[in-house]
C-alpha cells in the first residue's frame, strides 16, 4: 500500500537535508508548467523551504493555452514568479543552423531552452534548480535529456503519476491541477497520445508487473531499454596514469 502522507513527508525532509548541506539558505528554482508534476514539487519546495524561499518560472513558446493552470498555481502558493516567453531565443537557434534540424531536434530544443533559462534564473537568485520528472516519465525516457530531465534535485523520480496525484491532493492543491491532463505544450498532443498507452497502465506495471495488453507490454519494455542512457551519468574515459618522480 502507498503511504502518500510517509512519502510526502519524506520528500519535505529530504529536500531539508538537500538545501542544508548543497546550498544552505538558497532558493528552490522551479519551471512551472501548470501540470500536476510541476505543482506537486513546487508545493514540495514551499512546505520543505517557506514560499519565500521558492522562485516559479513560467516559459511559453508563444502562446502557450493553458497558460492560465500555470498561473493559479503561483498565484495559490503565493510564490515569486517569472513568466520568460522563449520563442524568440527558439526561433533564433533554428534559424541559425546551417542544415534543415530532424524532427526529433525540433522537438527537443524547447525543453533544452527552458532548463538554460531555469539557470539563468537560479545563478541570478542564488538558487538550485529542481527536476519535476517522476518514475512513470523516467521509466519510459518521456523526457529530453539536458531539458526537463535535468535539475539540481529531484524530489519525485521514484513516484509513479498515480502516486503523484495522492500527494497532490495531500497537499492541497487545486484538482484541476491534481487530475490536469499531461500535455507537453509544444506539440499539442497529451503525454498518453504520445506513448501510446496510459500511465495507469505503466503504473501498474511499475508497481505490480501486471498488464493485460502483450503489445503495450512490449513497447513499455522497449521504451525502458532503450532510454536508460537518460539516468545515467556520461561515458567517461579513465586513462591509467602514472607519474615518474
Amino acid at each position: 500500500m502507498f503511504d502518500a502522507k510517509k512519502v510526502k513527508d519524506g520528500a519535505v525532509e529530504w529536500i531539508r537535508d538537500f538545501f542544508e548541506e548543497n546550498g544552505k539558505g538558497c532558493n528552490a528554482v522551479v519551471g512551472i508548467s501548470g501540470g500536476k508534476d510541476s505543482s506537486i514539487v513546487a508545493a514540495l519546495c514551499v512546505e520543505a523551504l517557506g514560499k519565500e524561499r521558492v522562485i516559479g518560472v513560467l516559459m511559453p513558446c508563444g502562446e502557450q493555452h493553458d497558460i492560465d493552470m500555470a498561473q493559479l498555481l503561483v498565484d495559490y502558493l503565493g510564490i515569486k514568479h517569472y513568466v520568460i516567453n522563449i520563442k524568440d531565443a527558439v526561433d533564433g537557434l533554428r534559424s541559425a543552423m546551417p542544415f534543415e534540424l530532424s524532427a526529433q531536434s525540433v522537438t527537443n530544443i524547447p525543453p533544452r531552452v527552458r532548463m538554460a533559462t531555469l539557470y539563468a534564473v537560479a545563478q541570478s537568485h542564488n538558487g538550485r534548480v529542481a527536476n519535476t520528472c517522476n518514475l512513470s516519465e523516467d521509466w519510459v525516457g518521456y523526457s529530453t535529456r539536458y531539458g526537463d530531465q535535468a535539475g539540481d534535485f529531484s524530489p519525485c523520480s521514484f513516484i509513479t503519476v498515480q502516486e503523484m496525484k495522492q500527494i497532490g491532493r495531500l497537499l492541497g492543491l487545486p484538482e484541476q491541477l491534481v487530475e490536469k491532463v499531461p500535455i507537453d505544450g509544444l506539440c499539442g498532443k497529451t503525454d498518453e497520445d504520445n506513448l501510446g498507452f496510459t500511465y495507469a497502465e505503466l503504473d501498474r506495471y511499475i508497481r505490480e508487473g501486471i498488464i493485460e495488453n502483450e503489445q503495450t507490454k512490449a513497447r513499455i519494455d522497449h521504451l525502458h531499454r532503450i532510454n536508460q542512457f537518460k539516468l545515467q551519468y556520461m561515458p567517461c574515459y579513465k586513462p591509467e596514469i602514472s607519474y615518474e618522480r
